[in-house]
């Protein structure tokens, strides 16, 4: 009988079943005409079963040392565990161990999308905060558009899965399915609109006047008396088509001039109260990871969640400005929380 070196998945099989019937190894191995040291060989693996890992040492970090990884987290916030241990020269530590040292310096949070504040801009926040100090704010309408998407403001949710349960499936759309704009304003205790952008225009100056005039002024601000309109202060940010010169003499033209139009800041979306009104709504439209198949349907989920905004919210909002130039010329001009 000749020493085969391999066994076939066939007789292997075979050889547990025979091992579950109670024959022996040598029994076997005449069933199977194979060489007996072969069968045996078979059977004393498959008993050992898989070797145990061997746990290595892990390498222990000093005091020293972890003060240097807190120094070096704090300066490269978005910076892997990997590439914040490298640069204090800390080798030998593996991954598990490096993202435990780091979760108990600090939580992980996303980065925060605005632009970076230089001398410039601090010093003219810092002007402004003075400018307006003695302000009433509930005379200003706070105006600002924002851009809502069928999938969310990034475009995918996460969220707790239990065991023996299967993630819930998103919607994947090429080229991200698009959006809708939206514009409205916050007054008092009062909301403006939101007025919705038709689809596939693109602010510059002329459409930016044309589309206040259609929805702002015709459906808004014609309904207000004389001495509201006297006393009112219209706020825009600095994009160009709300700065520019087209723009500019045209809300003077419709009376929003000198003292009547808001200076504004440059890099100051944190000043805007309208910006926290966004997130409110945004939270409702998406709560639950919700998408959304059409830009009709987005846009209505807008609408309903900006009805259920309560003047109370709103005041809210309006009545935080004090606080906020209060926090700007305590910060030199530096970001405020929001």
């Amino acid at each position: 009988m000749g020493q085969k070196k391999d066994l076939t998945g066939s007789e292997k099989s075979k050889i547990v079943r025979y091992l579950a019937e109670g024959c022996s190894s040598l029994k076997i191995a005449k069933l199977l005409k194979r060489d007996h040291r072969t069968i045996k060989g078979f059977i004393q693996n498959s008993q050992q079963g898989r070797k145990k890992r061997v746990e290595k040492p892990r390498r222990k970090i000093t005091a020293h040392e972890l003060r240097k990884v807190k120094r070096a987290a704090a300066k490269m916030p978005l910076a892997t565990s990997l590439a914040i241990f490298q640069s204090c020269n800390i080798t030998g530590v593996p991954k598990s161990t490096r993202c435990a040292i780091l979760r108990d310096m600090a939580k992980v949070r996303k980065a925060e999308r605005r632009p970076p504040l230089n001398k410039t801009h601090k010093l003219k926040r810092q002007d402004w905060a003075k400018k307006y100090l003695k302000t009433d704010f509930s005379k200003v309408l706070w105006t600002d558009e924002m851009r809502v998407s069928l999938d969310g403001p990034d475009g995918w949710a996460r969220g707790r899965i239990g065991k023996g349960q299967r993630a819930p499936v998103r919607l994947r759309r090429q080229q991200g399915g698009g959006g809708v704009l939206v514009w409205a304003g916050i007054i008092k205790d009062e909301l403006v609109g939101p007025f919705r952008v038709e689809d596939g225009v693109k602010f510059n100056s002329q459409s930016y006047c044309q589309f206040l005039e259609d929805t702002f002024f015709k459906q808004w601000y014609r309904k207000k008396s004389a001495s509201f309109k006297k006393n009112m202060i219209f706020m825009q940010d600095n994009a160009p088509s709300h700065a520019s010169k087209y723009s500019t003499a045209w809300l003077a033209r419709k009376g929003m001039k000198e003292e009547k139009l808001m200076t504004w800041p440059p890099c100051s979306p944190d000043l805007n109260p309208i910006e926290n009104l966004w997130s409110i709504i945004k939270c409702e439209i998406y709560k639950e990871g919700k998408q959304y198949t059409s830009l009709n349907s987005v846009w209505e989920a807008v609408v309903a969640a900006a009805r259920n905004v309560d003047g109370e919210q709103i005041k809210t909002l309006t009545e935080s400005m004090d606080g906020r130039l209060l926090s700007v010329l305590a910060k030199k001009g530096g970001y405020i929380g929001r």
